[in-house]
């Protein structure tokens, strides 16, 4: 019988040089408690990274991982899904790697449905380029690139998800890492995409969002909303909600529908050799 895994061994041994406070090591915590309480190997493991505070994640991991260029986090792990559909691919960015440059690859990422968890550490700001706006960043948002506030509407990238067809949409809080945990557990036992937002606190760069903003603001949902309405009132009422948010099982995932094609070729191809 192999030995019970824990979260040391989805650690390499290095040691994370983010600022001391940054949300990510929260994050970093959730995912590695995750796979060790699914029992998943660290071999058959893969955690995909991009460009930003939040693409050194992958420096950390005990895994397998790739730190990729600015925005292509999801092509990568989907490319390692569809050749390799026995491991757990696990892509992580932040809010500008993942909701600014590499916004479109989510859309289609939601829309192609292939079990791969989409985390992404969001804390509205560019942190590792001095603070800059972000996709996210509130109106009114002062930094070296608005100094007179933000102009730009943030992107609401869970509606964004839902309206690309995401089949599951969750949100978390780096500074509540136990349900952090829960979430990534079930992100990854969902079978098809898995959005999970996270509030990562910039305690060096945003200080107007940091965890004693997110702790008033954070309500937690006990269960998906059952329908599009729902879904849509409950993000309007408070966009800090947290939990899975939607979750929708009916949908056939294209890894599911590949699977069937390959039997029935298979299957084909025996009845003619015979």
């Amino acid at each position: 019988m192999s030995a019970t895994l824990t979260a040391k061994d989805f650690s390499n041994g290095n040691t994370p040089t983010w600022c001391p406070g940054c949300g990510d090591f929260g994050v970093l915590r959730g995912i590695q408690s995750a796979l060790a309480k699914l029992n998943i190997r660290p071999e058959n493991s893969v955690l995909v990274s991009g460009i930003g505070c939040s693409g050194k994640i992958s420096h950390y991991f005990g895994g397998y991982s790739i730190h990729t260029t600015h925005g292509r986090t999801l092509p990568t792990a989907l490319g390692i899904k569809s050749s390799r559909p026995e491991l757990t691919v696990i892509a992580a960015g932040g809010d500008g790697d993942g909701y600014g440059i590499g916004v479109g690859h989510l859309v289609h990422a939601a829309r192609r449905n292939l079990p791969v968890t989409y985390i992404v550490m969001d804390n509205s700001v560019y942190g590792n380029t001095k603070g800059q706006t972000s996709p996210t960043s509130p109106l009114g948002y002062e930094s070296s690139t608005s100094p007179e506030g933000n102009l730009d509407q943030p992107i609401n990238p869970l509606l964004l998800a839902w309206s690309s067809g995401a089949t599951f949409i969750g949100q978390g809080f780096s500074g509540d890492i136990k349900h952090l945990e829960d979430l990534i557990i079930k992100g990854i036992q969902h079978d098809g995409f898995s959005l999970i937002n996270v509030f990562s606190p910039c305690v060096v760069f945003n200080k107007a969002q940091g965890y004693d903003f997110y702790k008033e603001k954070i309500t937690y949902q006990s269960l998906p909303a059952k329908t599009n309405p729902e879904f849509v009132s409950l993000l309007s009422e408070n966009p800090f909600t947290s939990g899975v948010l939607w979750q929708n099982i009916k949908n056939t995932t294209r890894y599911q529908q590949q699977k069937v094609v390959e039997s029935d070729v298979l299957s084909y191809l025996k009845a003619r050799i015979v």
